[in-house]
């Protein structure tokens, strides 16, 4: 049966956001509905001169310990929990009263825990107990009751009990609400928890917990996903600070694949402290440069492959001025230019192309994150792990070969190692003078990589003389020898190899220099 408002005989109300209360309150109140309140609910209520009964006088005992117990109470989840039809007897015997609709929204844990001088002890206080109890009690038997846990809805209700009636399909959409609610408020407490209490001493800070409870929103529809047959939308963590999200500044809405991209290209060109631009196509870096200015570093990476740079995602380390994006729209058509900051006057070439869709990128967060890869075939779960960030210390690596890299090659060696793990496995990257030359990745054999970064670096400069990261091991000699034949003069590589001293060897027969990280950096 639909419930209209000539049935709802009582209400209890707690919130700590009040927006909207006083209407709704005032309609129920005026409809003869007895409104139980606890004591800022009671207090909201009575300066708004509304009727309303505190919530001791209902149960028969005071609030205690500063408010954290008001609500715990057999009389409240009585009424709540009680089946009608069914409990009337029992329920009646222990003077408990029916409560037919229930307005709870909750304690502000995670606006707390945003503010800047949140504590953990503040955090914790503001844990909400009472009213995730009531609005799961209350969800629990929506059949016999209303329930509502957001002021967005208090329209919808007031609207159904003024005409047809609340229905059963809407009692339980409202419950449904409750339920996801709680869930993402209990999530978002075990996230602050987890990153702010100390685990035991046993345990490592950054191995998976046993539970992952993201709170995932919706925050933009997408046109489609990786191709138009594909429905897609991109979701935020609630859990963490918004400002980790980039801001568009500039340009139609992105696409599923120009913020796959955009995101790819960030993480490459972080990588490097100096001036730096890394060009990106289908989430693979064809162009990576350093260079005395952006403007230089830009103009390097488009160099470095200016036929795969068309319609790419282009991503700067450094505020992005006047100069680069006049070099940028002078060159090529872009997708989406992202970077930490971008002058007005950059902003204003910019606009001259509409197309072209600027982000400012978040900061660079030092947090432990986590890399989820979901399964949905053979498997149907999610692969967790850290991601994989850090570069190389010199003095942690070990040169085998009899050759030592002179400091050019290290140089280029240390850029060229933070290039390859952007690159999909088996991946392969040559680099000359602070610039990627040749690029192969994503093969089912090593050497055929090797082959295909030969071949590009044949086109952008047959007469220079590369170094070569490998992302890892070389099982046999062909690779190196593939590399010899096209010039390079160094390799670093993570080493393991049951054949490594064979590999070495085979370095000291080209006279490159070889240099092992033992740290392997596949990207599958």
């Amino acid at each position: 049966m639909a419930e209209t408002i000539k049935t709802i005989r009582r209400a209890l109300i707690s919130v700590s956001d009040k927006t909207g209360l006083e209407e709704f309150a005032r309609f129920l109140a005026g409809n003869d509905v007895e409104i139980v309140a606890t004591s800022s609910t009671h207090k909201f209520l009575s300066d708004a001169g509304i009727k309303a009964r505190a919530i001791d006088t209902y149960t028969g005992l005071p609030e205690m310990m500063d408010g954290r117990l008001r609500t715990l109470h057999p009389k409240v989840h009585g009424g709540l929990l009680a089946r009608r039809g069914k409990d009337d007897a029992e329920a009646k015997k222990h003077d408990i009263e029916m409560i037919d609709l229930l307005v709870v929204n909750l304690y502000p844990f995670e606006e707390t825990v945003a503010r800047a001088d949140a504590t953990l002890e503040l955090a914790i206080e503001n844990i909400d107990i009472g009213g995730p109890a009531m609005l799961r009690a209350a969800a629990k038997n929506h059949k016999d009751l209303i329930v509502v846990c957001s002021a967005s809805d208090y329209g919808a209700v007031q609207t159904a009990l003024q005409s047809g009636g609340v229905s059963p399909e809407m009692r339980r959409e409202l419950a449904l609400k409750v339920f996801r609610r709680v869930s993402a408020y209990d999530a978002a407490i075990g996230a602050y928890l987890g990153r702010h209490v100390d685990k035991p001493a046993s345990a490592t800070k950054d191995m998976p917990p046993d539970m992952f409870a993201p709170k995932l929103r919706q925050a933009t529809e997408l046109s489609y996903g990786e191709n138009a047959h594909q429905k897609a939308a991109f979701y935020v963590d609630e859990n963490e600070t918004q400002t980790r999200q980039a801001t568009q500044l500039q340009g139609k809405t992105l696409s599923y694949n120009n913020m796959a991209d955009a995101d790819a290209a960030f993480a490459c060109v972080s990588e490097f402290t100096a001036p730096a631009c890394a060009i990106i196509k289908h989430a693979t870096p064809c162009g990576v440069a350093c260079g005395g200015t952006l403007e230089e570093a830009y103009v390097r990476a488009f160099d470095a492959d200016s036929t795969s740079a068309f319609g790419g995602v282009i991503a700067f380390n450094n505020e992005v001025d006047e100069h680069t994006a006049a070099a940028i729209i002078k060159r090529q058509f872009v997708e989406v230019v992202i970077a930490p900051a971008v002058a007005d006057a950059a902003l204003k070439q910019f606009a001259t192309k509409e197309k072209i869709k600027v982000l400012q990128s978040a900061p660079v967060s030092n947090e432990i994150s986590w890399h989820f890869k979901s399964l949905n075939s053979g498997f149907h779960g999610f692969l967790v792990q850290t991601v994989d960030a850090g570069g190389i210390n010199r003095k942690e690596c070990e040169v085998v070969t009899k050759r030592k890299p002179d400091e050019n090659e290290w140089r280029d060696l240390e850029f060229a190692w933070g290039v390859v793990r952007h690159v999909r496995s088996n991946a392969i990257v040559f680099v000359s003078d602070l610039r990627t030359v040749g690029i192969g990745g994503g093969q089912t054999n090593r050497v055929g990589s090797v082959k295909i970064a030969a071949t590009a670096k044949e086109e952008f400069s047959a007469n220079c003389k590369p170094v070569m990261a490998s992302d890892a091991f070389f099982p046999f000699r062909d690779g190196v020898d593939a590399a010899a034949t096209a010039g390079v003069t160094a390799i670093i590589q993570p080493g393991g190899s049951v054949n490594d001293k064979d590999i070495i060897a085979v370095a000291d027969e080209h006279k490159m220099a070889m240099v092992l990280t033992h740290q392997r950096r596949f990207k599958h």
